[in-house]
């Protein structure tokens, strides 16, 4: 049976080059795995009152199970972060901030994770990189550490359909996605 991937992208722009990233991950997984790009574009803001079952007049978004039950199929988490303002975007961090509750029932708890950023710039969208991975230290996830992926001037990494220009990008990020692939077969979801 094939492991489930969910790929979650850090952008809701639907031309950006963080989904384009994402889309050319696609098809660099082997046969061994299912990944999907898991939309966070509906998740509604994180209120804690949601998972507090005594406020009865504030139930519990369906996309919010809908997004926490994905995560916790999936064998691993694929992140396509953006650079915004020096820190990951404001919808991966509200995407994060439900997967990270209930406490005792945490989506995120134990499961492998790669990290690609990238920003218009020259670094690559380091400085999300890093935040990022700090945020998902706190759920005990297996993580991808070498090489890091940090895509710098990424308009000029694709062509106009999207794809990476350069055969040595394409080789690098599938080499990272065989090394996310290793890692999840080492360290299967508890």
């Amino acid at each position: 049976m094939r492991k489930k991937v969910a790929i979650l992208v850090g952008s809701l722009r639907e031309e950006s080059y963080a989904l384009k990233i994402a889309k050319n991950t696609l098809e660099m997984f082997s046969d061994d795995f299912e990944p999907e790009i898991v939309s966070i574009r509906d998740l509604p803001l994180y209120d804690a009152d949601y998972d507090d079952a005594t406020m009865t007049h504030k139930p519990l978004p369906q996309a919010y199970s809908v997004f926490r039950q994905t995560l916790k199929e999936a064998a691993g988490i694929l992140f396509v972060a953006s650079e915004n303002n020096r820190t990951i975007s404001a919808c991966l961090k509200n995407a994060l901030d439900v997967a990270s509750k209930p406490k005792g029932d945490v989506a995120l708890m134990n499961t492998p994770v790669a990290v690609i950023s990238h920003s218009v710039g020259a670094m690559g969208g380091y400085s999300a990189n890093k935040n990022l991975r700090l945020a998902l230290s706190y759920f005990v996830m297996p993580t991808v550490q070498q090489p890091e992926v940090f895509l710098g001037h990424s308009p000029e990494l694709l062509d106009d359909q999207g794809h990476f220009k350069a055969e040595s990008t394409q080789q690098f990020v599938q080499s990272y996605i065989q090394q996310f692939e290793a890692l999840m077969v080492a360290h299967p979801k508890a």
